[in-house]
């Protein structure tokens, strides 16, 4: 499901008229891209709770400005030093031919259900919670699923085994195979089996 939202070209421009929209309960933003840079006034209500969803950050957004719809991507978003407020948002323009590059949320599932938990008393722990990848506007996933059912104690999951959607590759930073996932040996289990051991 596409999120849109609505908002309106901005005429006035500086710091004063910035102030005056936020007085109203608007944020100033803009889109760029392919075209014209384009100054809007959106919802500050609207959009803050647009931004407290996940997919929000990591999808495709259609945004109607004056009743034309455009495709576009969230690319910043700059917040008050301590209000719970939105001072500005910038939007890039996506066309459905050029591939993009954004980061995409990983979800964890069967955690509880692995070996390394349920019979190696170990923790998991998720080292990274997103990954970069490129690919068309189509084929953008708003996640990928880290699937830890079969995660033994003492195994990792790295960035190479996670279980790309077609048409969408990975954007390596450095070298090497970074870990996404680990299980991790709890103390206190150490100690139970080591006294265990004691016993026998």
């Amino acid at each position: 499901m596409q999120i849109q939202f609505k908002a309106t070209k901005r005429v006035e421009q500086g710091t004063g008229a910035s102030r005056r929209l936020r007085r109203a309960g608007q944020i100033p933003g803009i889109i760029y891209g392919s075209g014209d840079v384009e100054t809007i006034a959106l919802d500050h209500n609207e959009l803050y709770h647009l931004l407290r969803k996940e997919a929000f950050h990591a999808s495709i957004l259609s945004v109607d400005v004056d009743g034309a719809k455009q495709a576009v991507l969230l690319r910043d978003t700059q917040w008050h030093p301590f209000r719970q407020q939105i001072l500005h948002l910038d939007f890039q323009r996506v066309d459905a031919s050029q591939k993009i590059h954004l980061k995409v949320p990983l979800h964890f599932a069967n955690g509880e259900a692995s070996p390394a938990v349920k019979l190696g008393g170990c923790m998991i722990s998720h080292t990274i919670t997103e990954v970069d990848v490129q690919c068309l506007p189509g084929n953008l996933p708003e996640f990928i699923e880290v699937d830890l059912a079969n995660l033994q104690a003492g195994e990792s999951i790295h960035v190479s085994q996670l279980p790309l959607p077609a048409g969408v590759e990975l954007v390596a930073h450095g070298e090497g195979d970074p870990v996404v996932a680990t299980a991790v040996t709890v103390k206190g289990a150490v100690a139970e089996e080591g006294a265990e051991g004691a016993a026998a």
